[in-house]
Order: C-alpha cells, then sequence, then structure tokens
C-alpha cells in the first residue's frame, strides 16, 4: 500500500522551514510593494516613540508655574494628535500594499493545492475523505494568510520597539529601568512560548475533531438517499454528535488552557508595570524626575506592553495557525506514484492498442495475470466476465491510474508508461460505468467532454447520443440544471450525457465500461446503434456485463479469475460450450423469466 503522511495524520517535523519556504517567493514577487510595506512600518514606529517625549513636553509646560503662553502647550496637544493619526494612517497605508501580496499568495496557494490534488493517484483519492480534506485546505490557506500579515507586521515592529524602548530607558533614567523592563519582557515571552506550547496539541486535537464531525456530515448528505432507504437518520445523527462531542470537549481544553496563558501574561504586566511606576513614582518624589517624566514612563510601559500582549495574541495564533496547517502542507508533501518520465513520447493516434503478458496486484491482491491481447485500428473488442474479474481494471491500467507491475500496454508502438499522462488520457474517450455530472446545466455538462466545442457541435452530439427526447422534456431545455451529481436526471439519462461526453471528446479509441448497463431496452438499443455509428470509425474497446450487447464485437475476451479463459466472435464461443455459453445461458434464461 502507498505510505501517506496526510491520511494517517502524521507530524509535520519540518513545519516551520515549510511556512518560511512558502512564503518567501511569494514576498520577492512583489519587492516594491513589501520594501514600501516596511519604510510604512519604521516611520509608524517613529512617530509612536515620539509620542511619549511630545506627552512629557506637553505635562511638564502645562505643571510650570512659569506658563506664560498658550501656544506651546496648543501646539504639543496638535503635535500629539498630529503623531498619532500619521502613526494610524500610515499603518493602514502599509496594510493596503501588503494586502495585494496576501492575496496573490493565497490565490497561488489555493492554485498550487488544487492542482496538487489533481496530480496524486487514484489510491489517495480512494482512500480520502472529501469534507476533512475540504476543512483542512480551509483552515490551512487562512493559517498561511494570517501568518503574512502578522509575523512581518506585528512580531518583526514590535522587537523593535522593545529595543528602542529599551534604549531610550537606559539613556534617560538609567539601567534600572531598562533591566525591569527587559526582564519583564523575557519573562512574558518565556511563559507566552511554553504555555502556547503547552496549547498547540489541544488546538490540534479541536482541528482533528472539526474535520472530522465535517466529514462525517459531508458523507451523510453525499449518501443522502441510501441514508432514507435504510431508515438511519438517526443512526447519522448519532454519529454525527458524537463527532461534535469530541469537538466540544477539545474546544472546552482549548478554553481552559486559554485562561490559563491569559491571567499568567496579565500578572506579568501588572507586575512589571507596578515595579515601574513605583521607582518612577519615587523619583519624582526625590525631584530626579519630573512629572511629564513619570507620565512618559507611563506611556512607554503602556504602549510597550500593549503590541507585547497583542504579540503573545499573535504567537498564540501562530501557533494556532502552524497547527491547523500541518495538514495541508502534509497534503502537499503527498507524492504521485504515477510520474511521467524526463522525456516523454507520444502517439502516432492510430489506436492500436497491445497487452503484452500484463500482470497487476494491487497489495497483496493479484487481479490480473499475464493478460495479452491486441486491438488493431478501428476494431472492436469486447471483454466480458463475471464481477471481480479484472475487467475494469484493464481500463484503469489505460489510463494510467496505476502501471502494471508486469507485462506491458503500447499504444501505437509505445509503451504507454513512456507517454506524458495528458497526451496518453487524449486519446481515449470513455463512457465509464458509474457517471457523475457537475452541478451545472445539461449543455455544460456535455461541453465538458470538449470544453472549446461550439454549441453547434454539442447539437450534433446530442442526435448521435439520442438525447433530443430528454432536451425537449426538460423545463429548459439544455440550459436545465441537473443537480449535484446529476441527481435531478435517471441514471439512464446520466449514461445518454455519458455518451454524448465521450463523443464530442472525439479521441481514436472509444472505452465503453458497461455503458448501457442503467438502460432499459428501448433506450439501450438506441445506445448500441448509437455506439455502433461511433464504433465505426474509432477503434473501440467494451467493458460489459450484458452479453447482447457485445454480439457484434469483432472479438470477444472472456475474463475470469485475471486470465483471458477464451476469446472469439459470439457464435464460435457459444459452440465452444465453455465459459462464455454458460454466462449467455445464465443471462438469456433470467431475460426470459423477466
Amino acid at each position: 500500500m502507498r505510505p501517506s503522511r496526510y491520511l494517517d495524520n502524521a507530524p509535520a517535523d519540518r513545519l516551520h522551514w515549510q511556512v518560511l519556504r512558502l512564503l518567501w517567493p511569494y514576498l520577492l514577487e512583489y519587492r516594491l510593494r513589501v520594501g514600501l510595506a516596511m519604510l510604512c512600518l519604521l516611520a509608524a514606529k517613529l512617530a509612536g516613540v515620539t509620542m511619549p517625549f511630545v506627552l512629557k513636553d506637553l505635562v511638564n509646560t502645562l505643571d510650570s508655574e512659569k506658563l506664560q503662553a498658550v501656544a506651546v502647550p496648543i501646539a504639543l496637544v496638535l503635535a500629539y494628535g498630529g503623531l498619532r493619526f500619521l502613526s494610524t494612517i500610515i499603518g493602514e497605508v502599509r496594510d493596503t500594499l501588503f494586502g495585494r501580496v496576501t492575496e496573490r499568495a493565497i490565490r497561488r496557494l489555493g492554485l498550487n493545492v488544487f492542482r496538487h490534488l489533481h496530480s496524486l493517484d487514484l489510491g489517495f483519492h480512494l482512500d480520502r475523505q472529501t469534507g476533512g480534506l475540504s476543512r483542512d485546505i480551509e483552515r490551512g490557506s487562512s493559517g498561511v494568510s494570517f501568518l503574512m500579515r502578522f509575523m512581518v507586521f506585528n512580531i518583526v515592529p514590535t522587537v523593535l520597539e522593545i529595543g528602542l524602548v529599551v534604549g531610550i530607558f537606559w539613556y534617560n533614567y538609567g539601567w534600572v529601568f531598562a533591566a525591569v523592563t527587559l526582564v519583564a519582557v523575557a519573562a512574558y515571552g518565556v511563559f507566552s512560548v511554553i504555555a502556547t506550547e503547552w496549547r498547540t496539541g489541544y488546538v490540534r486535537e479541536a482541528a482533528i475533531a472539526d474535520s472530522t464531525s465535517n466529514t462525517r456530515a459531508i458523507d451523510s448528505l453525499l449518501n443522502y438517499e441510501t441514508v432514507k432507504y435504510f431508515n438511519n437518520e438517526e443512526y447519522e445523527f448519532k454519529q454525527y454528535d458524537e463527532a461534535l462531542g469530541r469537538w466540544e470537549k477539545a474546544k472546552r481544553d482549548n478554553r481552559l488552557s486559554l485562561f490559563a496563558l491569559n491571567a499568567g501574561q496579565a500578572f506579568i504586566i501588572a507586575s512589571a508595570m507596578t515595579v515601574m511606576m513605583g521607582l518612577a513614582a519615587s523619583d519624582v518624589i526625590s525631584g530626579d524626575m519630573t512629572i511629564g517624566d513619570f507620565v512618559l514612563v507611563n506611556a512607554f510601559m503602556m504602549q510597550l506592553f500593549m503590541p507585547l500582549n497583542f504579540l503573545g495574541f499573535v504567537y498564540r495564533e501562530i501557533r494556532g495557525a502552524l497547527a491547523n496547517i500541518e495538514r495541508l502542507f502534509s497534503l502537499l508533501d503527498e507524492r504521485p506514484q504515477i510520474l511521467d518520465t524526463d522525456n516523454p513520447q507520444s502517439s502516432a493516434g492510430k489506436g492500436h492498442l497491445v497487452f503484452d503478458n500484463v500482470s497487476f496486484a494491487y497489495g497483496e491482491r493479484q487481479i490480473l495475470d499475464n493478460v495479452s491481447f491486441e486491438l488493431m485500428p478501428g476494431e472492436k473488442i469486447a471483454i466480458v466476465g463475471e464481477s471481480g474479474g479484472g475487467k475494469s481494471t484493464i481500463i484503469k491500467l489505460l489510463f494510467r491510474f496505476y502501471d502494471v507491475t508486469g507485462g506491458s500496454i503500447q499504444l501505437d508502438g509505445v509503451d504507454i508508461r513512456q507517454m506524458e499522462q495528458q497526451s496518453l488520457r487524449r486519446q481515449f474517450g470513455i463512457v465509464p460505468q458509474d457517471t457523475v455530472l457537475f452541478n451545472d446545466t445539461l449543455l455544460e455538462n456535455i461541453r465538458y467532454g470538449r470544453p472549446e466545442a461550439s454549441d453547434e457541435d454539442i447539437r450534433r452530439t446530442v442526435q448521435l447520443a439520442h438525447l433530443e427526447e430528454l432536451v425537449k422534456r426538460l423545463p429548459k431545455g439544455l440550459e436545465t440544471r441537473v443537480g449535484e451529481r446529476g441527481m435531478k436526471l435517471s441514471g439512464g439519462e446520466k449514461q445518454r450525457v455519458s455518451i454524448a461526453r465521450a463523443i464530442l471528446k472525439g479521441a481514436p479509441v472509444m472505452v465503453f465500461d458497461e455503458a448501457t448497463s442503467s438502460l432499459d431496452s428501448g433506450a439501450e438499443q438506441a445506445i448500441l446503434t448509437a455506439m455502433k455509428e461511433v464504433s465505426a470509425r474509432r477503434t473501440s474497446l467494451v467493458v460489459a456485463h450484458r452479453l447482447s450487447t457485445v454480439v457484434d464485437a469483432d472479438r470477444i475476451l472472456v475474463l475470469k479469475g485475471g486470465q483471458i479463459v477464451e476469446q472469439g466472435k459470439h457464435q464460435q464461443l457459444l459452440a465452444v460450450g465453455g465459459v462464455y455459453a454458460g454466462l449467455w445461458q445464465m443471462q438469456h434464461q433470467s431475460r426470459e423469466r423477466e
């Protein structure tokens, strides 16, 4: 089986470096914007550091017994207000400049994740849980957005401001004031880091519980009809409530740990403010400081601890964001098992297909064992057999959803493993057994076979797939929305839409995987007629359970236990009286009983 960090929910040990590596290219893309934003950051901080000095001079002026002119305090008040406004507006300009960088990063990240998901092999997608996956992507993208904004514009400026304030205290008031400030900041930082690391486990548990509950809800809604068939609404409610219960407990633990963290931080801030105000008051009494100096120290401490307190929030959120994007990075670490070669070869587009001693095993289960056959251009070959014999596996190997474990598959003389996957799949048009449509109009679902097709091409395809009657019955014709997964259409109608898609694609090789399995006898005959028209000009590979749909095949391969046990035309195989004849007789008797 394929190893998976994402599916196993393994921890991301190098997560921090991955985040920085992810952010750096986006920052470099907008060097000028980032540079201007950093200049705005520096200007805002300098304006902020200047404000307490203006406030000090204002207080000392108002306290002076020699105050003669009113102009001085008015000028200082205006200067204080101007600096505060300047500090705020420069911050807004900074955020506006950097906003473009953040938004582009989220767009690029979203596209990269979406592209990466489509590059992963079928094995991953068979194991994934859609609801949890979508939630993990959403939280991971939000986490990256948070990191880009707050790491750059909160951590860096706060560290800068701490350095400036400590230097000012040391220069103006002595080492004691500077030391108290440094000790308080260090204690606050160490406590925040230790407590936040402790809390991260609870954040991760809450995120996993949230994904689990969301997965349960999405799975239940996607299988709405199955829930109703078996009267299992209460069972689904119970399962969902249990998942929500785990989420509730994780969030409660998270909230209690947050209370402990906030209480500890508040105690450190209150203690530091008390000590600094006590030292400043003592110096005012002794005459070493003025009232203005007292106000300056108080203003600097409040100005310092406000962003420092916010820095604690930012650090907590960063750790929470890292926990949230942990699974996103595990997802991006997933590596597809099916890879293109460095120098891919191309097909001639003739549709000459050769299976040469093909074997395939999934894990320890052997599915195909030395299967060999040749499909010439323009020929129609049918593969029949009991369920589980390996018929659908042949199609998955043909599209390289898996690679063979033995032998080779060649298209126009080229081993398909030497072809680019996109180029290979352009050679095949397929009508799958289980047709899933997009929640869009009938027109767009048909156009999906060839997105650049014109409306005239689609109308011609509708005729070939015998969809005219369906289009006439629908309230808005081709513009009718088919619902999620095509639930507004019957199984047979969806099958015919799938056939129309395959016809519109116009590939050299047509593959029909139980293409008439959901149709009644009348619709089956209409589709068989269309299939014959299409097959007359193309190579056709038909996988069928109903033997009546393949009696006109140039050759019929009978698959049993992963091996071809018989092959020939319909009448030849009946004359042999072997496996095919037995299947034919069984189906014939079943039809007679019906």
